[in-house]
């Protein structure tokens, strides 16, 4: 659409939708290399024949285990504005009810100078605070916090207005920091204990479905978990007003997820990754559910472990640059040599995928809680806090045996008491976040019996046995 669109006329907008993933897009593609999940040997003539007929075929295969959906996913709107409107607002809001803020204008028009006026309504939409100006301070008596859940979400009303612009912001009053070993939220400490989670179902893919993200929540009161991580890509904002009303807790992640090979520090990436960051925290700046912002998941940090370094640490500080309330910031590690990795530990809080029990020692759950038990050692002279940020066991719904086997539901089970028994004996872990809330639909290979089953729930969210044991666990805590 080019210039202004007179009243009465009309105008064409044409979207284009594209999922093309390669070595220079956030998530990561493959571009002919090895299959991820795939069986396929490199440097087999045959196989190298088959992966360039492939791609000739436009076949692109991700460098990460979630469906590669495509097309308009999230709600598209046009908006009209006075001549004179407010482009963004920023809040900073203090334990003493200190409201700091900030408003950016743009436009002109209109017969007299506009000045800013700010507001802030209560929950009864009581007026509580006013200020003029571009920038200020509201001042709010008694404030109210906001708590994460168990407690109660309370959420004010920040309203602005500009010449004929109105705009209405619901926001929380909260402080989050690390302090020592211990994560603090309004100063209490706060242990994390919620599944990572999809946009996924089957019923509209990776699209924005309101009913089910309230399914969702309420799943998640119902297991008495108060956190998820958005693994592995911001979601729909819908999702996080949600979260802001429910006292859900939020790791915002980017979706720099697949880059497990060392030669993804080589590609062109840092500028794009860096502006990806910026725009999240731009957007999700305000929303009190948000305390931890990812700057991405599962990344090659130990075979290059200085070029790494040198990749991320400058991603860490322009996301602390870029954040008004200056969050943590983190970035999840896999299961690598983390006695070589620089960067893992180097973050606000160290959070670590594992699947001791899995993927490795896969089967053998005395040998899996040994091997954990070292590398907690480890991290116990890190002086870090750590948050078990993925951990699972793929489980078919309906399927039981009389001995704990792999892929049964008693099996499931039991790796997560495993894991359990091992975190439970350190003060230094903050926070465990099974891996997954709901299976979910990812490409096929053959370590995937019609997606990822790992799920607390089917993808149509019924419960198996684990989320049983969870809503144990978390409603002891």
């Amino acid at each position: 659409m080019n210039g202004l669109l007179e009243e009465g006329g009309t105008a064409e907008l044409t979207v284009e939708a594209d999922n093309w993933i390669s070595h220079n897009t956030l998530p990561i593609g493959t571009e002919g290399e090895t299959v991820f999940f795939g069986s396929d040997n490199p440097g087999i003539p045959s196989v190298e024949a088959g992966k360039k007929m492939q791609l000739e075929r436009g076949i692109n295969r991700p460098a990460f285990d979630f469906f590669n959906y495509t097309g308009i996913q999230r709600p598209v709107r046009l908006l009209a504005t006075p001549g004179r409107y407010i482009r963004d607002i920023t809040l900073v809001p203090a334990l003493n009810g200190e409201v700091r803020y900030e408003t950016e204008t743009a436009g002109e028009g209109g017969e007299f100078p506009a000045e800013v006026t700010a507001e802030v309504l209560d929950a009864t939409k009581n007026p509580v605070a006013l200020c003029s100006g571009r920038t200020g301070i509201l001042k709010i008596d008694n404030p109210q916090l906001w708590e994460p859940s168990p407690g109660i979400p309370y959420l004010y009303t920040a309203r602005f207005s500009y010449g004929d612009d109105l705009y209405e912001l619901p926001f929380g009053i909260r402080e989050v920091r690390v302090e020592g070993t211990r994560f603090l939220i309004n100063g209490r400490p706060f242990r994390f204990h919620g599944p990572c989670k999809h946009e996924d179902s089957p019923f509209h893919g990776r699209g924005v479905d309101q009913c089910l993200n309230v399914t969702d929540i309420n799943l998640y009161h119902w297991l008495h978990a108060n956190c998820f991580r958005t693994s592995h890509y911001p979601y729909a904002e819908e999702m996080y007003q949600l979260c802001d009303r429910e006292g859900i807790v939020v790791v915002d992640e980017t979706p720099a997820v697949g880059m497990w090979a060392s030669e993804n520090y080589g590609w062109n990436l840092a500028e794009y990754h860096e502006q990806v960051l910026k725009d999240m925290i731009a957007r999700d700046k305000n929303h009190p559910c948000v305390v931890m912002w990812s700057v991405g998941n599962e990344p090659d940090t130990d075979s290059l472990p200085d070029k790494a370094y040198d990749y991320w640490m400058p991603l860490y500080e322009a996301a602390h640059k870029a954040d008004p309330q200056n969050r943590p910031v983190t970035v999840v590690g896999c299961q690598n040599r983390y006695d070589r990795d620089r960067v893992i530990r180097a973050m606000d809080v160290v959070m670590i995928n594992r699947y001791y029990g899995w993927y490795n020692l896969s089967g053998d759950l005395e040998a899996a809680k040994y091997a954990f038990r070292v590398e907690l050692d480890w991290w116990d002279h890190q002086h870090k806090p750590v948050i078990l940020s993925e951990y699972g066991a793929d489980t078919i719904a309906g399927m039981h045996g009389a001995a704990e086997e792999m892929f049964t539901e008693e099996y499931q089970v039991a790796y997560y008491e495993a894991m359990s028994e091992c975190l439970d004996e350190r003060d230094f872990v903050i926070g465990e976040m099974p891996w997954n809330f709901a299976d979910f639909a990812t490409c096929e290979g053959p370590m995937r019996a019609g997606g990822n089953r790992k799920g607390l729930f089917t993808r149509d969210r019924r419960p198996k046995m684990a989320a049983h044991y969870f809503r144990n666990r978390w409603g002891r805590k």
